[in-house]
């Protein structure tokens, strides 16, 4: 397949996940056979890093990012998009290395990039899916993405989700210095911030797929923090507005 955009970089954060990173990598080059691949590691205790060190050994599509502890999803994404900015990649893809996001859906995200600078996968458009997901967790994303959407007054339908697809101009321009959120809180951060610079986002149908093996790394503390975060950035973004809309008196027009 060719990328019209130019050469793609797909980042995928692995902590603890030995069993899942072969097949995912397999699986992206078979859809996407052009694609280089960062796998950013955290120190995993099972022995991720090693097998990532042997795949790039064996792939020059392959390249390894060690980290030396577990820092957290958005600072993972944060170091292989600095990985991504200093080499002449021009679409940079974030991926989980767990199997929910499915290798195949890659070409719909990569071509809905002529359109758009930052392309979504998501779970909750018209042809989006869930499976094997259990009902609670259903509706906590639902949830989450429905106070998200409020909050901010976006349309985005899934801004939590994590498979998606950055024009590198986006990267670029976004000051990713000032991002310290992570979990999927992470997401809607930088979605967020794509949206108030103007830049064209586009979500696209996937198929979301529970992990099938390794545990997940979702907790209360990274829904605390989302919650948190969104409920402070839209009390902010209406103070602005309110500001901004505020008719202008003679004595603060002056004379």
């Amino acid at each position: 397949m060719a990328e019209p955009m130019g050469p793609v970089l797909v980042v995928i954060p692995t902590y603890n996940e030995r069993d899942n990173l072969g097949p995912i990598v397999g699986r992206l080059h078979a859809a996407v056979p052009t694609a280089d691949v960062l796998v950013v590691d955290d120190a995993s205790p099972d022995g991720t890093g090693e097998l990532a060190d042997e795949m790039a050994a064996a792939d020059p599509r392959i390249r390894v990012l060690h980290r030396t502890e577990k820092a957290g999803l958005g600072a993972a994404y944060l170091a292989g998009f600095g990985v991504a900015l200093q080499g002449e990649h021009q679409v940079v893809v974030e991926m989980d290395a767990d199997g929910s996001h499915a290798p195949e859906d890659l070409p719909a995200l990569l071509a809905a990039l002529s359109d758009a600078d930052l392309v979504l996968g998501s779970r909750y458009v018209e042809g989006g899916e869930v499976r094997n997901w259990p009902a609670h967790r259903q509706w906590l994303s639902r949830g989450g993405n429905l106070y998200s959407r409020l909050a901010l007054g976006v349309g985005i339908r899934d801004i939590t989700g994590g498979y998606r697809a950055f024009r590198r101009q986006v990267l670029e321009e976004l000051d990713l210095g000032e991002v310290a959120s992570q979990g999927y809180c992470f997401q809607v951060d930088m979605a967020w911030r794509a949206v108030q610079a103007g830049f064209r986002v586009r979500e696209v149908p996937i198929t979301f797929v529970e992990r099938e093996r390794g545990t997940s790394k979702m907790s209360g503390a990274i829904v605390g923090e989302a919650l948190w975060q969104v409920t402070r950035w839209g009390f902010a973004h209406r103070f602005r507005r309110l500001r901004r809309d505020q008719p202008v008196t003679e004595d603060r027009a002056g004379a």
